[in-house]
């Protein structure tokens, strides 16, 4: 797709568009910003929430359009989608370094970890002092798409933002 110099700066607009649970990160480090179209009526948006019953995507979806409008677009329609369904791998790098920073260790791989599967512990980074030696201690962190994990080092507990 080629980008347009409006779309150029609609994406640069949805770069300080923070998501709402995890403010470090721009709706568009979290990759929920799929498609950005300039049509002679306006912008066309395009977001996909993290999961389908994501309590923040109305806050996304009306701070997306009030970014935009302020950014100086006149007609801005922003609508979801649900498929294809978001992944952690559409999450770009460098908010997953951010996310590192913040304290909550990113996903440590892409979608296609099995290792729920075989039984094997996964090596997931602590953000304190970034050693492997982590247990999980829940399924379940401060928000539905995280796990609880320990380190068995600095014994500081952190949040993994699961693969999805």
């Amino acid at each position: 797709m080629v980008k347009s110099p409006a779309t150029e700066k609609a994406w640069e607009v949805l770069e300080e568009v923070k998501d709402p649970e995890i403010p470090v990160l721009s709706v568009v480090d979290m990759g929920i910003v799929r498609s950005i179209e300039a049509t002679p009526e306006g912008l066309q948006v395009v977001i996909t929430p993290t999961y389908s019953g994501c309590p923040a995507m109305e806050v996304i979806e009306n701070e997306v359009r009030q970014a935009l409008v302020d950014g100086g677009f006149g007609n801005v329609e922003v609508r979801s989608a649900l498929h294809p369904a978001w992944t952690t791998d559409w999450m770009t790098e460098s908010g997953k370094q951010k996310l590192l920073e913040y304290g909550i260790s990113p996903p440590q791989h892409s979608t296609v970890d099995k290792s729920v599967l075989t039984g094997e512990a996964k090596h997931v980074v602590c953000p304190n002092c970034r050693s492997t030696n982590t247990r999980m201690q829940s399924q379940f962190g401060s928000t539905p798409c995280k796990a609880l994990y320990v380190c068995n080092d600095c014994l500081e507990p952190f949040d993994y933002f699961k693969c999805i």
